[in-house]
């Protein structure tokens, strides 16, 4: 790859099907939660149907899951040997990608539960308040092996983390509060990503000068990650306000690669 970064505004499986196999060092996935027509949501402290836009409407759950089947395909044969997926979700969604990550013979390493200290409150009030995502962390056979780093886990500066213990073991139970207002002066995105989740988890897996893949690129957290951390990025989204917004952040990136 000779560019630091490439994004294409178009169709996820059109794109995927012209990439050439064993072409990334991770992937990071985002799917839609397919949620904007059947559910409800805190928005400035009131009650709101769910609305992201029609790429986020359930479309039933067989349906679901075969979308999900499909792109999670795409990205095992996009994956290098020794490449490792990590697939972001809530109880929506995250199911059903982890059982057609079991179908197609992907080895799941860890569940990771992203623990939220400020998420939103729940209005209705007939529910637990929903305060975490889910994280699954795989490779693409059993017989493949996974690049994990170790000592920037264990040993690494991580002080707004409640659970993280200086110089302990990281544990699969990790504090990151909802992507801050500064993360979101470029535009906002209606999932998007923190950058310290991104960051963790290509800091952890990935080496410098690897190529990080999102097939669901929104807003480009994944991609100002891994440009911050010296990695090159390639990104995929259909909403074209979407790629304006992560064009404006990668090149912000590029310039300002002491943020991190």
């Amino acid at each position: 790859m000779d560019t630091d970064y490439q994004i294409f505004n178009q169709d996820n499986f059109e794109v995927m099907q012209k990439l050439a196999d064993e072409s990334f060092d991770m992937i990071f996935a985002d799917p839609p939660y397919m949620i904007s027509n059947v559910g409800t949501s805190c928005q400035n402290g009131k009650l709101v149907s769910i609305n992201k836009g029609r790429w986020d409407y359930c479309q039933g759950v067989e349906a679901n899951f075969e979308f999900h089947k499909r792109w999670l395909k795409e990205c095992q044969r996009l994956l290098k040997p020794n490449g490792t997926l990590w697939v972001s979700g809530t109880y929506h969604s995250i199911h059903p990608c982890g059982y057609a990550m079991q179908q197609l013979g992907y080895h799941i390493l860890n569940d990771i539960i992203w623990f939220k200290p400020n998420a939103s409150p729940n209005l209705s009030c007939k529910y637990f308040t929903a305060s975490h995502e889910s994280l699954v962390w795989a490779r693409k056979n059993k017989k493949a092996k996974h690049y994990f780093n170790y000592a920037a886990m264990k040993d690494g500066d991580f002080p707004k983390d409640i659970l993280k213990k200086p110089h302990h073991q990281m544990r699969s139970v990790w504090a990151i509060a909802a992507t801050p207002p500064e993360e979101k002066k470029f535009g906002r995105h209606p999932t998007q990503k923190p950058l310290a989740l991104l960051t963790r988890i290509i800091t952890a897996s990935t080496h410098e000068g690897d190529v990080v893949f999102d097939p669901f690129m929104g807003s480009g957290t994944t991609g100002v990650a891994a440009l911050k951390l010296g990695r090159k990025f390639v990104g995929i989204d259909n909403n074209a306000e979407y790629c304006r917004l992560a064009e404006k952040r990668l090149q912000d990136a590029l310039n300002n690669k002491t943020f991190l």
